[in-house]
């Protein structure tokens, strides 16, 4: 079983992102933003973090960044999950180290596909 950190500061997302990981056998951990997702990476193990883009507090680009600088996420996959679908928001997420690029809305099917790929 692979532990998923999903971040996002809408509740029905985190809802319908951790059913539809749950039910396809992962262990799911939420957060309402970047800085509350920070602070859960530092207290335990995660294989991939989903993350949304424009949240308050940290936004997905800046949590990807200081996720990156430690060691526990440094090399995990991190996905971003968003609306924002423009050439340079990805650009700026490639750039601080997200390893794909999910457009919302999303089907379950595809969410399940994209963790499938990234957790080979």
């Amino acid at each position: 079983m692979k532990t998923i950190l999903t971040v996002d500061d809408s509740p029905s997302i985190r809802q319908m992102v951790g059913l539809t990981l749950t039910q396809a056998g992962h262990h799911v951990i939420e957060a309402t933003d970047g800085r509350d997702a920070l602070t859960k990476l530092g207290e335990q193990a995660v294989h991939m973090i989903i993350t949304d883009l424009n949240m308050p507090v940290m936004d997905g680009i800046e949590l990807i960044r200081q996720a990156r600088a430690t060691p526990q996420a440094k090399t995990i996959p991190i996905v971003m999950l968003t609306t924002e679908s423009q050439p340079e928001k990805k650009q700026a997420g490639r750039a601080a180290g997200a390893t794909g690029w999910i457009i919302k809305p999303f089907s379950p099917e595809q969410l399940v596909g994209v963790v499938a790929k990234v957790l080979r």
